[in-house]
């Protein structure tokens, strides 16, 4: 007798993904670059890639080849430079941004491996919304889907640079797991034009590795785990032997997805980092050069979660509530006062803080033409007891003595919007938003110098607290083509901003002696930065040509009142009133190809808007030849043009300089 055959198994779908979107996400301003733009750039770097979301800018015009790694904050929307970042960043719904300061260590990350970065511009109230006063950045990381079973890349370029990378991609059962390394040296480029550098400046060099491990695992029909961990080694040289820093890093995380009737996710991350820097005083011939600090030792870690859920409400509705906590906290140990040849003071400057929050969150699909979302967050936010000491090397007295107590606090936030389709092909949108961010410890505790400039610390300061409004449309005329323009008001009330309260010479609290033409400047809470601006963003493909391009025109003014009263009316530093970029490919059978324009306003590297920084254009191209099983010929230019782009002007006029032309050769493999 035939027994009856048993029921097929469940099918098990692994992802590696995060829930799905909300079709509430779609009444905020936002912009998704693909796998294939990422791995496609010029430079290789994600930096690069991001430059395609005109507005989105760093502190700096360098990257991470040759800038200091604490000035690669990340901010949209004119909202003003500040080395910590103001966008919230995320990797796999893990905060990646250094728990002491605040910077992104984007050379610890390879475009190549990730699936996309979506954009979010305006402030959040989601998960670890906290310090989503600008935007988020959400990179997703590729798995079998995108990425290739095996990868191997090797690449030369200008000035003895090389970089290698290498990938594997592997089905596992029912889930997969991804490994990558990368390699990059490079003995660089000039820092200064060549009219103004002096016998002691040397090329910018540079060398970094990372490598990462991440697993995918069933554990039910709907359900996965996640698990991830990277290491990161970054060492630069700053156009001087004696100017230069180190950057190390490990972290790790653990994630549990499980889709269906009750959406559930649970996250739980750690940050291992340390950084170390030198600094120097250059005499005005630039034949010499002094040590002033050696930032010896800065460790930091950073620990959160979350815990998301997503009840089947029904009626339209996709409901989220969740909690989300995360801490970090650092200390600098550092050298300075140089006499006789060595260093007779000590500092040693941290503290630590937290944030602990709940949030509700929904998307409300009333029918095929209108979409409402809201959500609310509460906060619990600490800033935990910091110090600043500094002692005497050879007695150990204390010099400086300054110790904060504990100040913590509620802060609530929203946001909401709508998507209304008029038609099948455009949509109108429109929200408003609140967030908020903590100061770093390293804005509350270390003073610092940059060239002849001083700036203090300041225990006391305040959150920054921003709010705004957007409205705007989506037009899809075609499957192929689409343009995004959103007007948009923001405001920031509490900027932190480096504000001039001295000019040298001149001795200032913190900072000591300060020599003639450089200023003292103090980290201090302005009014607010007030912002008005458009932005769009296209898309066009037809067949084997594509064409992509964004803009962003702002209008940011600094209010102020108090010590920073002569702000007032302003421009913030590092925050340029026009931006925009623009690729256009060609992809055959065996050959592609793409050119990509790019243009950043004039700004201002100080906030009395004294230094201006010119406005630059510049052209990048890149082609990748199919040769024969799974091996390509890559060229790449950076710059090709060689434009002078000017990343910062110092006291004294003496510039520094972005990337200038930098070509590379080079060949992949994928299996």
């Amino acid at each position: 007798m035939d027994l009856p055959s048993p029921p097929p198994a469940a099918e098990i779908i692994v992802t590696g993904t995060a829930l799905p979107r909300a079709a509430g996400a779609a009444a905020y301003s936002t912009i998704t670059i693909d796998h294939a733009r990422l791995a496609a750039t010029a430079s290789g770097r994600i930096e690069d890639a991001l430059k395609d979301v005109a507005g989105l800018a760093a502190f700096r015009r360098t990257d991470s080849r040759s800038a200091n790694p604490t000035s690669q904050g990340v901010t949209l929307r004119a909202l003003g430079g500040n080395a910590a970042s103001r966008a919230l960043v995320l990797l796999d719904g893990v905060p990646i941004a250094d728990p002491f300061a605040g910077y992104i260590p984007w050379s610890a990350i390879d475009p190549a491996q990730l699936a996309s970065v979506r954009v979010v511009r305006g402030g959040g109230a989601g998960a670890f919304g906290a310090g989503a006063v600008a935007g988020t950045l959400l990179l997703d990381s590729g798995g079998p889907s995108v990425l290739a079973p095996y990868t191997l890349a090797l690449a030369g370029g200008s000035r003895d640079s090389w970089t290698a990378s290498g990938g594997l991609t592997a089905r596992l059962g029912g889930g997969f797991v991804t490994a990558s390394a990368r390699y990059d040296r490079g003995d660089g480029y000039g820092l200064l034009p060549a009219n103004q550098a002096g016998s002691i400046d040397i090329p910018a060099r540079y060398r970094s590795w990372g490598a990462s491990l991440r697993a995918v695992v069933p554990v039910g029909d709907d359900s996965e785990v996640q698990v991830a961990g990277r290491a990161f080694d970054d060492v630069r040289v700053r156009g001087l032997e004696l100017v230069g820093s180190t950057t190390r890093g490990a972290d790790a995380s653990a994630r549990f997805i499980k889709r269906g009737d009750w959406g559930v996710e649970a996250l739980a991350y750690v940050q291992v980092r340390d950084f170390t820097a030198r600094f120097a005083s250059v005499a005005a011939n630039r034949a010499s050069a002094t040590p002033t600090l050696d930032q010896y030792r800065t460790p930091a870690t950073g620990v959160g979660g979350k815990l998301a859920l997503r009840p089947p409400v029904g009626g339209g509705h996709t409901l989220e509530l969740g909690v989300d906590a995360r801490r970090g906290d650092g200390t600098s140990h550092e050298r300075f006062r140089l006499v006789a040849g060595r260093y007779t003071r000590l500092r040693v400057a941290g503290g630590a803080t937290s944030t602990v929050g709940a949030y509700a969150e929904d998307s409300w699909t009333l029918n095929d033409a209108l979409t409402l979302t809201a959500g609310l967050r509460a906060d619990r936010w600490v800033i935990a007891a910091g110090a600043l000491n500094e002692f005497d090397s050879d007695t150990g007295g204390a010099t400086l003595a300054i110790a904060t107590p504990q100040r913590d606090g509620w802060r609530g936030t929203a946001r909401g919007g709508l998507v209304y389709t008029v038609a099948p092909a455009l949509a109108l949108r429109g929200a408003a938003y609140t967030g908020f961010r903590l100061p770093t410890p390293n804005e509350l505790y270390r003073p610092f110098r940059v060239g002849a400039d001083a700036t203090a610390a300041n225990p006391a300061l305040d959150l920054e607290r921003a709010k705004g409004v957007e409205a705007g449309f989506d037009w899809r005329p075609l499957p192929t083509a689409r343009l995004s323009v959103t007007a948009f008001a923001n405001s920031l009330d509490g900027a932190i901003a480096n504000v001039t309260l001295g000019r040298g010479p001149g001795t200032f609290p913190q900072v000591g002696f300060v020599a003639a033409g450089g200023a003292f400047r103090q980290r201090l809470n302005l009014d607010r930065v007030v912002v008005h601006g458009v932005e769009a963003d296209a898309g066009l493909e037809i067949g084997q040509v594509s064409a992509q391009a964004s803009l962003a025109w702002a209008d940011p003014v600094v209010r102020a009142s108090g010590a920073a009263a002569a702000l007032s009316g302003l421009r913030p530093a590092a925050s340029p009133q026009f931006s925009a970029s623009g690729t256009l490919g060609w992809t055959g059978p065996r050959l592609g190809a793409s050119v990509t324009l790019r243009h950043v306003g004039a700004q201002f590297d100080d906030d009395q808007n004294l230094r201006r920084i010119a406005p630059a254009t510049t052209l990048d191209a890149s082609a990748r030849l199919k040769l024969w099983r799974g091996v390509s010929l890559e060229a790449r230019v950076e710059n090709l043009t060689d434009t002078l782009v000017v990343s910062g002007v110092s006291a004294d006029g003496i510039i520094d300089r972005a990337q200038p032309r930098t070509l590379w050769l080079g060949l992949r493999w994928e299996g």
